[in-house]
């Protein structure tokens, strides 16, 4: 007895600490000899049971797990009654075992009888009972059935959290699971933080390899996914899949789970040939441990089928996506989102073929389905609108699929709202990115009905409310935060400041003598630290941020034309992937190829919109770069150059342009290097008969008087001393809070720059002093840092103003040389790097020059 007894308590530690292959054998040898000296309903060979019976459940050996599970419920019911806690915990175990299985029916009565006895016996602040009602939750949740599971996810939480502290594992499991809900029902903002706290807790308590860390890292990954950050979910997935195989054995169905999601990374990414063999794998594995009928085999189904309808392999794909359809439909009912995921796989693979009439009733019933369980601001909801809008587009409808594409744009942005005061700039404009070919489909939509008013007006919303979206929602939470916020938000924000300064240098520095792999391992800290931060004062500032909310899409456009004096003219130029909205039946969307293209959307101050295509973005990126290289190079030979892209860019929009003599220009792509003032038509400047000013995007234009007091004060910094002595860094004053809060350590740069014996003379400015003249002459007030005044010191002395203007050259790290006397950006080889290790974040690789950076001659 004292040997099973020990044989027993390590059992029961290898299973709590993961290692659950190598626990069966102490627990059947356990229960081996208690069978020899005690009966076999004794409560001791009754545990040995129950443990072996929880293990063989853990590695997902269900053969061997039924039978131990059901048997312990037998004798426990034979000894104790109906209504003992361990019966609730033979009722809870045997439950889980026809969850994992597919018979949710079978499982639900069990949980319920389970609960019910727990409370009865427990009370209502048992973590027993807790375990029992996140176990119903989950049931649920695999139902579709996201408002049932809610609250009992909760609930499970708030007692688990009273009974056994903060940082339990326990707890952990429950915020999983409820970040998984707020995941699943497109609330990524709400789900990080809880998947970032429960992986924290179990690397804590439970070790970097215990199989719930993978289950933690595998959820994070996902999220990520969802948002488009691939790069972020690869290697938590990889790292996942390595756990698990490691504790549980490579068939497992965890194993497969990672598989699967990393094979969705490699497809969106079109790896298709590194996707096919994961997805073959994993099917294969859920086969085997869960039988041909799981709902997890059918997802698997369509992971397949959906991969083999992308690359034309339509023969290949319908059986799969067919046998997934009817495997969904016998488990999970007719209505679940899953259903509506695997009717949409099946609609695609019509129309790629043609069949227009077979695929529009199954999108109808994809969107109707999911409407009902997810809402109608869910992403799939949106996407569903947008794929039946496309499908009538191909069957020459555009009337009836107009309305479909208003209605995706609306709920694409409803949600887009919903999560921006969760997502640090990186993360927001990532997530923009994630939802650039829809967009890219509207502005095609113009290319094919410029005439058509309600096109041009969604075209022209979605580009006002998406250009520049990122910068905007990230100013205005640093302005919330120094004008309303308490000091706690402003010492976060500091913080935030000191991360991002730290990691720009670090980047400009390179390696020095750090490993490659430990340096891009500190970059990764750094900007992983600063992300979170950043994202967390953004969710401080939701409520103050809601206060000022754009307009919505509806009354966007008359807003921004009401901005607009009655001779202006806004002009949002358009650079987009353009692909046909419509394809010949039998092309395969992998073979479909998009051309980068010029669009330019015109709002008039009377609400007229007009829409005028560019053409190919190729030659008009060629004409820019020329014009951009020539006026940095000081050349003569700028005029033709600027008289071409007049020609390409702007002369096109001349008709529209009668008794305008204000632009608004909003540029993009590559004409956003080259100032259309210098635009030439053979007689005169651009500049000569228009007065021109530049925007991010014509939402600029909308008033925003809470950003400017009424009597603002106003510095100027302008034509930097390049070659004045370095000032001495200040001793006492501290950097203004929000000002350089993108600084970089341009020391360590143009350091690194002369230690390579490369060294930049940077041309003088004059022109820029006359700016700041002119400035003075508006606000006599301004404090001006001209010449050797115009330091780094200096500017990040100021209290924070209400209005900074700096005029200086600036760089950015590229990989073309410019010309020494450049007065234009320049642009540099990254210090000691090939191009694809620069920073990826644009403000970590451009600057700012001023006073001091050259040492005196001689």
């Amino acid at each position: 007895m004292v040997e099973a007894q020990k044989a027993f308590d390590e059992g029961q530690r290898l299973k709590e600490t993961g290692q659950y292959a190598q626990a069966i054998p102490l627990v059947e040898r356990a229960l081996a000899l208690r069978e020899i000296v005690l009966t076999r309903t004794d409560p001791k060979v009754v545990d040995c049971l129950g443990l072996l019976g929880e293990i063989h459940l853990l590695l997902a050996d269900y053969a061997r797990a039924e039978p131990l599970l059901a048997r312990v419920l037998t004798i426990r019911e034979a000894a104790l009654g109906d209504n003992h806690p361990d019966i609730a915990e033979s009722l809870n175990n045997l439950a889980l075992l026809y969850h994992y299985q597919g018979f949710y029916a079978r499982a639900e009565s069990l949980f319920a009888r389970a609960i019910k006895i727990s409370e009865a016996t427990l009370g209502d602040s048992h973590s027993g009972l807790a375990t029992m009602l996140n176990n119903l939750a989950a049931l649920y949740q695999d139902q579709g059935l996201d408002t049932r599971a809610e609250p009992l996810y909760t609930r499970a939480l708030k007692i688990r959290e009273a009974a056994l502290g903060s940082n339990h594992p326990d707890v952990a499991q429950s915020l999983n699971n409820l970040a998984l809900l707020y995941q699943y029902q497109g609330l990524y903002a709400r789900a990080e933080p809880l998947h970032a706290r429960a992986l924290k807790i179990r690397d804590t308590a439970l070790g970097d390899n215990h199989p719930d860390v993978a289950d933690s890292l595998n959820n994070l990954a996902l999220l990520y996914q969802d948002q488009g950050l691939y790069a972020r979910a690869e290697p938590l997935y990889a790292r996942a899949s390595r756990i698990w195989e490691a504790a549980l054995g490579s068939n497992h169905p965890r194993v497969a789970s990672s598989l699967n999601n990393l094979a969705a990374i490699y497809y969106f990414q079109g790896l298709y040939a590194r996707a096919e063999p994961l997805l073959v794998r994993a099917l294969k594995i859920w086969e085997t441990a869960l039988g041909d009928n799981h709902p997890l085999v059918a997802s698997s189904l369509n992971g397949l089928a959906t991969l083999y309808t992308e690359q034309g392999l339509y023969a290949r794909a319908e059986p799969l996506i067919a046998r997934a359809l009817k495997i969904q439909e016998a488990a999970l009912g007719n209505n679940h989102p899953l259903v509506a995921s695997s009717l949409n796989t099946l609609a695609t693979l019509y129309k790629e073929q043609g069949f227009y009439a077979r695929a529009e009733p199954l999108l109808t019933r994809s969107l109707n389905i999911r409407k009902a369980a997810l809402g109608g601001n869910h992403p799939r909801v949106a996407s569903s609108l947008h794929n039946l809008a496309l499908l009538l587009l191909a069957q020459q409808q555009p009337d009836k699929a107009l309305p479909l594409f208003e209605r995706a744009f609306t709920s694409s942005e409803q949600h887009l709202r919903q999560e921006v005061f969760g997502l640090s700039e990186q993360r927001l404009a990532t997530f923009l990115h994630l939802l650039r070919a829809q967009e890219a489909d509207l502005y095609a939509l113009v290319r094919a009905h410029p005439s058509e008013p309600r096109v041009r007006h969604l075209a022209l919303a979605a580009s006002l409310l998406r250009k520049g979206r990122s910068v905007l929602e990230v100013a205005n939470t640093s302005l919330i935060i120094h004008r309303n916020l308490g000091p706690t938000d402003r010492e976060a924000f500091e913080r935030l400041r000191t991360l991002r300064t730290q990691l720009a240098a670090l980047s400009l520095a390179g390696p020095s003598k750090r490993a490659p792999a430990d340096y891009q391992q500190r970059l990764k800290g750094l900007s992983d630290e600063g992300d979170a931060l950043e994202a967390d004062l953004a969710r401080r500032s939701e409520p103050l941020r809601r206060l000022h909310l754009l307009p919505l899409p509806s009354q966007l456009i008359s807003r921004v034309a009401e901005a607009l004096p009655t001779d202006g003219a806004l002009i949002e130029f358009i650079a987009y992937q353009d692909g046909p909205l419509v394809h010949k039946p039998g092309i395969s969307p992998a073979q479909v190829h998009s051309r980068l293209r010029y669009l330019a959307l015109l709002l008039f101050a009377d609400g007229r919109t007009r829409a005028v295509d560019l053409g190919l973005a190729e030659p008009i990126d060629r004409a820019a770069l020329r014009l951009h290289d020539a006026l940095a190079r000081q050349s003569a030979s700028y005029l033709p150059t600027a008289q071409v892209l007049y020609k390409l860019a702007f002369q096109p929009l001349l008709p529209h342009l009668d008794k305008v003599h204000r632009l608004f220009l909003s540029p993009d792509g590559q004409l956003n290097l080259i100032p259309f003032a210098a635009l030439h038509d053979n007689k005169r400047f651009l500049v000569d008969s228009f007065h021109i000013t530049y925007l991010t995007s014509g939402k600029d234009l909308l008033p925003r008087s809470q950003d400017l007091p009424s009597n603002p004060s106003v510095v100027v910094l302008a034509d930097p001393d390049f070659s004045s002595p370095p000032a001495a860094p200040p001793t006492e004053a501290q950097p203004a809070p929000g000002l350089a809060a993108r600084s970089a350590s341009l020391e360590y740069f143009f350091s690194t720059l002369r230690s390579q014996g490369t060294d930049i003379p940077w041309t003088p400015l004059p022109g820029t002093r006359k700016e700041a003249d002119a400035i003075h002459r508006l606000f006599p007030q301004a404090q001006l840092l001209l010449g050797p005044d115009a330091t780094k010191q200096a500017l990040l002395k100021l209290s924070t103003p209400g209005l900074l203007h700096i005029a200086t050259h600036g760089f950015f790290l590229e990989d073309a040389p410019s010309s020494s006397t450049s007065r234009a950006v320049g642009n540099f080889g990254a210090v000691g790097a090939g191009p694809e290790e620069r920073p990826a974040d644009p403000l970590l690789r451009s600057g700012l020059v001023l006073a001091g950076i050259h040492p005196p001659a001689g």
